[in-house]
């Protein structure tokens, strides 16, 4: 059976695709949920306008991921926090980061963006990634220093 998407469902596609799949499953899975619509004529132009919604909202996306990047990269984010020497009392997480992120530089950044590879537990000079868009990533370059 022939079904247009309405939100983006895992292991089938993204809104505004047209798959085929098995009668059942979108019988008794697919069309209750409203997840999708059964394909016409009208409903796959329907279909590709909302596919071309999306990629012009990728693109907005990525353009203002971009913009964000180009700000950040050269930034120093210095995080002040409770250290002993050079070993820290606990870790700097994501968090962290991020409210530092938005309080020196005004930009907002969801912590669940940010990628540190490993615990932050020393002073000095560290570097974790972000990734905005799935097509845009940078490196944070950020400053521990103890309190």
């Amino acid at each position: 059976m022939k079904v247009i998407l309405r939100t983006d469902v895992d292991g089938l596609g993204k809104k505004g695709d047209i798959a085929d799949v098995a009668t059942g499953y979108a019988r008794n899975f697919l069309l209750p949920k409203g997840l999708v619509m059964k394909s016409t004529p009208g409903a796959e132009a329907q279909a590709e306008s909302m596919r071309e919604a999306r990629v012009m909202k990728s693109a907005e996306d990525r353009a203002e991921a971009e913009e964000v990047a180009t700000k950040l990269v050269p930034a120093v984010i210095t995080i002040g926090a409770n250290a002993d020497g050079e070993k820290l009392f606990g870790s700097i997480t994501t968090t962290d980061i991020a409210t530092a992120v938005e309080e020196q530089t005004g930009i907002v950044i969801d912590k669940r963006n940010i990628e540190a590879d490993e615990a932050i537990k020393t002073t000095g000079s560290h570097t974790v990634m972000a990734q905005l868009h799935p097509e845009v990533q940078f490196p944070i370059t950020l400053e521990i220093v103890a309190v």
